[in-house]
């Protein structure tokens, strides 16, 4: 199509070398938790968790919460764009790879910004909207199970403030949006989460080929 980019391998290392910041601390998170089961997987990638930092700091964000914590790539890269007096809570339904991340978040020196709640992440986000957390959060990040994805989205928009962000990881799934032969769970609420913003007359959209596909999402 006109004006679209096809990024090769060439042209994606010249954008990192001269857009990607990196430091030791992530790549050590990165590459450690590429040698886990399916880590290069679910790990967002280097571009992403500075894009997340970039928006943090651009919004001026001082809540952040993030649905999906794995071994807290993403926790790092938000949590120091915040200011210091800032929070981020993380949700996951295990401890086991947040406490890897744990040690990172250490070495950065940002460990006291960042609270993990553990537990399935709709009850966690039930908690905090009976607990009055509604309307807290500057920006709400979604990157946890995807066939819970339309209900994390209908919670975060209660947790979000209003001219608030929620990004949404994976919109477009590796493509299996639209494969026609593709009708698992994961894919199926993808699909329906897509189809729900699209037509969410309460917020303003756009969706990012970047990535696995990153849709942003402000509530009026």
């Amino acid at each position: 199509m006109a004006n679209q980019i096809a990024a090769g391998s060439e042209l994606l290392a010249y954008l990192r070398d001269f857009s990607l910041r990196e430091d030791e601390i992530l790549r050590d998170l990165r590459r450690m938790t590429a040698e886990l089961p399916g880590g290069e997987t679910m790990q967002v990638m280097a571009e992403e968790g500075q894009f997340l930092a970039f928006l943090v700091a651009a919004t001026g964000v001082a809540d952040v919460l993030e649905i999906g914590t794995f071994t807290g790539y993403s926790t790092l890269c938000m949590a120091r764009a915040l200011p210091h007096h800032g929070r981020l809570i993380t949700c996951d339904i295990t401890d086991r790879w947040s406490e890897i991340g744990a040690d990172y978040w250490r070495r950065a020196g940002i460990s006291e910004r960042i609270e993990v709640r553990i537990g399935p992440a709709t009850e966690t986000l039930q908690k905090m909207l009976d607990g009055g957390f509604s309307g807290s959060f500057g920006l709400v990040f979604i990157d946890a199970d995807k066939a819970n994805y339309p209900r994390y989205y209908e919670l975060a928009l209660r947790l979000v403030r209003p001219g608030g962000l929620v990004v949404v990881d994976n919109t477009l799934f590796s493509g299996r949006v639209i494969d026609s032969l593709a009708d698992d769970a994961d894919t199926a609420g993808v699909r329906e989460l897509n189809a729900m913003i699209r037509d969410d007359q309460r917020v303003d959209v756009s969706m990012l080929p970047m990535a696995d596909g990153i849709t942003l999402v402000r509530r009026r």
